[in-house]
């Protein structure tokens, strides 16, 4: 796992920022709500987020505009994009946007750096190019459980980065795994990617920061199946294939 990740930087409007400051930023900048963002399933705001040297758009999503669901804890899913970021970091892999958990206009949400990304661009339009980054969300998603990674929530970014977005049905206790990503199906995990999941896993017990931080955003069943899947896919050391019911969501993209 990569130890700089904090010193890596991100664009922020005309500026450069490390994430470490992004992520203060998203924290404790003051929020103004631009207006809802369209075709969201949940009410998601863009918002600007500034404070007296920066300023940057946000991806704001409050508990309170969260649609409910049959098979999800009521108001959770906020707190599962968080999880999402944290396991994300850890691994090193810095999959998902800067997240933060915090007060907006509308109360407590996640809050996630806008990315300025290739509008025409999905999974879809890249898996043939961007093997490699594919492989790693793939991976992802068999760890944080991803019951919605539809080819939409890929994204390329205009300095060519992938990114993975949109999470909040992730963490399930019982398996949940639909995915447009089953190209890898079967095939063994890179040693690069076993190495990253093996170190998370060695993380995922008491009293380490990161298992602590994941114990207060998922209940104490769904943190036992994060630490489950792991072991399997390490022990196994392929990507699964499907095998519960809709392996793909839909609409796909």
């Amino acid at each position: 796992m990569s130890d700089d990740r904090e010193a890596q930087a991100t664009p922020l409007g005309n500026r450069v920022a490390d994430r470490r400051t992004i992520l203060r930023l998203l924290r404790e900048g003051e929020m103004e709500s631009l207006g809802l963002l369209p075709w969201s399933t949940n009410y998601t705001f863009l918002v600007s987020v500034s404070d007296s040297a920066l300023q940057t758009l946000a991806v704001y999503k409050p508990r309170k505009g969260e649609r409910p669901l049959w098979d999800f804890p009521t108001g959770t899913l906020c707190l599962r994009e968080y999880a999402a970021f944290l396991v994300s970091e850890a691994l090193g892999w810095m999959l998902v946007p800067p997240t933060v958990l915090r007060n907006g206009p509308h109360g407590l949400g996640m809050v996630q750096l806008y990315i300025d990304v290739e509008p025409d661009e999905n999974f879809f339009t890249f898996q043939d190019k961007c093997p490699d980054d594919l492989r790693r969300i793939a991976a992802f998603d068999c760890v944080v459980n991803n019951a919605d990674r539809k080819g939409g929530h890929c994204l390329l970014g205009k300095d060519g980065r992938v990114w993975a977005i949109d999470h909040g049905i992730t963490f399930h206790a019982h398996p949940k795994l639909r995915t447009v990503i089953w190209d890898f199906a079967g095939e063994p995990l890179p040693e690069a990617v076993a190495c990253d999941l093996r170190a998370l896993r060695s993380r995922l017990e008491p009293p380490n920061p990161l298992d602590a931080n994941l114990a207060k955003l998922l209940s104490p069943e769904e943190m036992r199946a994060l630490r489950r899947r792991l072991d399997v896919l390490l022990d196994t050391g392929t990507f699964p294939q499907p095998s519960h019911g809709p392996s793909v969501p839909w609409p796909p993209v």
